[in-house]
């Protein structure tokens, strides 16, 4: 399991007074608001920052975070995710989980076919579809619903479906 739940990305600054644009990657971007601080990240690199205020553009958060009181500053963090301990994260509800730790999952058929590793989680609006790398098929793409997801096992990493018709070729 991961240790830190990424919840955003800086795209960009706003304004001159080095508040950053965020696009959110958390279900819910207003949970922003309950944050004290969060933990920005480029490559090896963390540093914690208070966040000061949170507000709303559009799709986007624009936060202020201290100690970057100016547009060339709040520059430097474009492109720089944003993360939480996994403690921070929101509870999940049952068949809830998150990204992170689904990516990686080892897939397997009910008929005890092995597919692939789970690669991408693709957002559609009606429900997720889970891209799985496979050697036989290439990439298969399995919508995030009851009738395909049997099983899900985040400790152990596997995780079981049951393929539509049409869904391999």
């Amino acid at each position: 399991m991961e240790k830190f739940l990424k919840i955003g990305a800086v795209t960009s600054t706003h304004g001159v007074k080095g508040e950053v644009k965020v696009y959110p990657t958390t279900d819910d971007p207003t949970r922003f608001e309950d944050l004290d601080e969060v933990i920005l990240t480029k490559n090896s690199r963390q540093e914690i920052h208070e966040i000061q205020s949170v507000r709303y553009f559009k799709n986007m958060v624009i936060l202020k975070l201290k100690d970057i009181d100016d547009m060339t500053k709040a520059e430097t963090y474009k492109t720089w995710d944003i993360i939480i301990p996994r403690e921070m994260g929101v509870e999940l509800e049952e068949d809830e989980y998150y990204q992170a730790d689904l990516i990686g999952l080892e897939v397997s058929t009910e008929e005890g076919e092995y597919l692939g590793k789970l690669k991408d989680v693709l957002e559609t609006g009606a429900n997720d579809v889970y891209v799985v790398k496979t050697e036989q098929y290439g990439e298969v793409l399995i919508p995030a619903i009851k009738a395909c997801i049997l099983n899900v096992d985040i400790e152990g990493g596997k995780m079981l479906v049951h393929l539509l018709p049409g869904l391999i070729g």
